[in-house]
């Protein structure tokens, strides 16, 4: 027999590649494989190229390749350069898409998650970048409304620097802080504490609290266990703010630095940090919050 000259059915084309007879009478009928001729009897017959066409067509699918483009390369309307490229960069995107689920199911393990964050969570999973970046603008756009141009709305942006992707291969901790991040921008209770932390930061008649060199004081003296309202606590005020304050000044200065002082709003910055792979910082918020209730108890 040869090659060049015969012609083959259907079934010797299935017996020849190992395709089965249906597959390749599908890809026939929807004329990815139109037959060379037809028998005397009707059926359809291929020759050599339509062997050689039959080969590349498996290829193609093999590879993932959706029927559309496969009669695009088969019909030189594109290159198979061209497709392959299209097909890596989706490929890519799927991986990166499975990594992340992967992740999310060891965070799951991990937690041992409530049915309600494992939807939550898988959610999150199926967000495009653009999509997780779009909650974060959601909660700035409300938060910061009105507020363009004032003094203290530059926080606004300060709050939107969410990475552009997230990796790869991210961490456990990283998964843990994009779904604790999710949920703490959807609270309306922390919205309206960093909305009346930005007006109160955009008031032009409002003075600034005065700045303190250090809260080291404050730290070393809550790790210690110093009462805020004892005499070594008072120690430790005189080291750190004017002596010369009065009752009155010292309790307005409490006030302000209250204002701006909020555990769920340092863990934001903590959280946004570890999606950026910034080099953790120490909480601050337990000394300040240590140093308020001093000044306010101090007489």
């Amino acid at each position: 027999m040869n090659d060049r000259t015969d012609l083959f059915s259907i079934g010797q084309l299935a017996r020849r590649t190992g395709l089965s007879v249906r597959t390749i009478r599908f890809w026939s009928d929807l004329d990815l494989l139109p037959p060379t001729a037809r028998s005397a009897g009707g059926y359809r017959l291929y020759d050599a190229a339509a062997v050689a066409r039959l080969e590349l067509l498996r290829s193609l699918r093999e590879l993932g390749i959706g029927l559309d483009d496969v009669r695009r390369i088969l019909n030189r309307q594109t290159s198979v350069r061209e497709v392959a490229q299209a097909h890596v960069r989706a490929l890519d995107a799927e991986i990166q898409t499975l990594r992340l689920r992967r992740a999310v199911l060891r965070s799951v393990t991990r937690r041992g998650s409530t049915t309600e964050e494992l939807r939550l969570m898988n959610d999150l999973a199926r967000l495009s970048a653009r999509e997780r970046q779009q909650i974060i603008d959601d909660f700035v756009a409300e938060v910061f409304a009105g507020l363009d141009g004032r003094p203290g709305a530059g926080l606004a942006e300060a709050m939107r620097t969410m990475p552009a992707e997230l990796p790869d291969e991210p961490t456990d901790a990283e998964v843990d802080a994009w779904l604790e991040l999710a949920e703490l921008v959807a609270d309306p209770d922390f919205r309206r504490r960093v909305r009346d932390m930005a007006v109160a930061g955009s008031d032009d008649t409002a003075p600034p609290p005065q700045p303190l060199m250090s809260i080291d004081s404050a730290r070393e003296a809550l790790a210690a266990g110093v009462a805020p309202d004892s005499d070594e606590a008072r120690a430790v005020l005189a080291g750190m703010v004017d002596p010369a304050l009065s009752p009155e000044q010292r309790r307005k200065l409490a006030d302000d630095m209250a204002a701006f002082t909020d555990h769920r709003v340092e863990r934001y910055w903590q959280l946004i940090g570890v999606l950026n792979r910034r080099p953790p910082f120490p909480p601050a918020v337990p000394a300040v919050e240590w140093l308020i209730a001093a000044l306010r108890a101090d007489r």
